[in-house]
């Protein structure tokens, strides 16, 4: 019986500290919860109970925050949902609103605002907008960052080069110099995918899909990360003629994430190869060139690549 209440209590006490969380604590030592308060064209307003039991809004100026409790901005959490489902457009939305709210907090301890800004950053980059990720770059570089936030910043300056320069063979050893730095499964991530297109460009296209597979193998806990990698690989696999194998991907994609933008891009490259097979499973005379055309190139040789860091 005693045990049964110590673990009521004990139960009790948690729950209340879990209800604790996403407040901002002022410097008279009061709290602001979330529910409480709103930041509407950067200025903070709350809610503040009357005497008489009535609610009024009241103003509330950055001064008056001493630091912010809060757990991960739900949306960081939606966004990395909505990128495992491959709805990145969804994600970018979710987090321009998170890096919006945050941006009036950012001078406060305790606040997100960089972590949203750089995950905001990366996701417009997965969804194609490159020119808007050029244009933040500049300001992101003059913000005061971790070294866990330098390094992912240095990816996304990677990543900008692989899409400027044609000095491969420097990104890809700039690229394999933070892989033996870190063993953040994030960060490997994002530099498998960087590899892969830098191979891609290179034409070494099974270099590329063992760089794309390496994501979905060892670091499939990067959910985010997955259905870019995989659309990748399949488009890997077409270069390299394996059109059977590269509808195999297609159709998953498009199974797993119905109705999301990648999904879209799967259907569209699916009809383009269509019924097509394999080159090594066509027969001779239809492998062959038809009589004066130009044989395509060989693929380039293959070479193992480097050992994937263990994912934390």
């Amino acid at each position: 019986m005693k045990y049964n209440s110590f673990l009521i209590c004990f139960l009790s006490f948690g729950f209340a500290a879990g209800l604790k969380a996403d407040a901002l604590i002022l410097k008279d030592g009061s709290r602001v919860e979330k529910s409480d308060m709103k930041i509407v064209n950067g200025k903070i307003s709350r809610m503040i109970k009357l005497p008489n039991g009535a609610s009024a809004e009241g103003t509330l100026d950055v001064s008056q925050i001493s630091s912010l409790d809060w757990g991960e901005p739900e949306e960081m959490s939606n966004a990395s949902a909505l990128m495992a489902q491959g709805k990145t457009e969804e994600a970018v939305e979710q987090l321009k609103l998170g890096k919006v709210f945050f941006e009036a907090l950012k001078s406060v301890p305790g606040n997100w605002y960089l972590d949203i800004y750089l995950a905001y950053v990366d996701a417009l980059n997965q969804a194609g907008k490159f020119e808007e990720v050029i244009k933040l770059m500049p300001d992101l570089k003059t913000q005061s960052l971790t070294e866990t936030q330098k390094t992912k910043l240095q990816i996304m300056k990677l990543d900008i080069d692989r899409q400027t320069s044609s000095d491969y063979d420097l990104i890809v050893s700039q690229a394999e110099d933070i892989l033996k730095q870190t063993s953040d499964s994030s960060v490997a991530a994002s530099i498998w995918g960087i590899i892969g297109d830098i191979y891609m460009k290179k034409k070494d296209y099974e270099r590329a899909l063992l760089s794309y597979l390496r994501i979905t193998v060892f670091y499939g806990s990067q959910v985010q990360k997955v259905p870019d990698a995989e659309m990748r690989a399949a488009k890997a696999l077409v270069k390299m003629r394996r059109y059977a194998d590269a509808q195999k991907f297609f159709a998953r994609l498009i199974e797993t994430y119905p109705g999301s933008a990648i999904a879209l891009s799967a259907e569209k490259e699916r009809a383009a190869i269509g019924g097509m097979k394999n080159e090594d499973q066509l027969p001779l005379d239809a492998a062959a060139p038809a009589a004066g055309a130009t044989p395509a190139p060989a693929a380039p040789p293959s070479e193992a690549p480097p050992a994937a860091p263990a994912a934390k």
